[in-house]
């Protein structure tokens, strides 16, 4: 495959979260130079941290008066969900180059995350297209939220829907997702173990909670199923 195939078939896959980060990226500058930021610090922001939700929470935090220490605890604990995203993507990489690695590890979110791994699932993706993927959603979110604090002054809060559009996204690529049964069930134990758990304890802590425990009982249940729909020699295939 040549590379004008490889930027066309990654765009091609980006250009849903690409639409998709126009939105937040403006309504994540609106924000954030209503709190005070500058349009250069809002694109620092958005070249080291390069994630939605925790740069929402930064602002957030940062209005309210929180400290840096506070702020990057706060950052660090909701990104550690990366870890599982990465570990999930690391197994359909053939013995990449460390300038690569550490290209796609950087441009790791949750939406470029379900576009390449749903890719990869089909079998006729590699680390080149998902290096597209991410680092073309990466400058869009970086002009986007630029462009967002240079219009700050005059775009009201919540204006054309802005404040819905991040959890619009989320449910579109969750439907992406949803390619059978075991998927819809494990996506229904994950919202309903995140939603009790963000009732019960305070902080962020639910997104890891209801992350590992869906994926466990995802992983479970589609070796029971296994197990009765062709008997226990593939199900333990599935475990090795």
């Amino acid at each position: 495959m040549g590379k004008h195939d490889t930027f066309k078939e990654g765009l091609g896959a980006a250009w849903p979260i690409c639409l998709g980060y126009v939105p937040i990226g403006l309504a994540f500058g609106v924000l954030a130079q209503k709190a005070g930021l500058s349009p250069a610090e809002i694109a620092m922001m958005s070249i080291f941290v390069f994630a939605g939700s925790s740069q929402f929470i930064a602002v957030s935090m940062l209005s309210a008066g929180a400290g840096p220490l506070a702020v990057i605890a706060t950052a660090f604990m909701v990104n550690i969900r990366h870890l599982l995203m990465s570990s999930a993507l690391s197994v359909y990489l053939r013995r990449p180059g460390r300038l690569q690695l550490t290209l796609l590890a950087y441009g790791v979110t949750d939406e470029s995350f379900a576009v390449n791994l749903g890719r990869f699932h089909q079998q006729n993706w590699d680390i080149r297209q998902a290096l597209v993927v991410n680092q073309s959603a990466n400058a869009v979110w970086i002009i986007c939220t630029v462009l967002g604090g240079y219009g700050g002054g005059i775009i009201p809060q919540g204006a054309l829907g802005l404040d819905y559009a991040l959890t619009a996204m989320f449910i579109c690529l969750l439907v992406f997702q949803l390619r059978g049964r075991i998927y819809i069930l494990t996506a229904l134990l994950a919202g309903g173990v995140a939603t009790a758990v963000a009732l019960l304890i305070p902080g962020n802590c639910y997104i890891i909670l209801a992350a590992v425990a869906a994926a466990t009982m995802g992983v479970v249940c589609q070796k029971k199923i296994a197990f009765f729909q062709n008997g226990p020699a593939v199900a333990k295939t599935m475990d090795d």
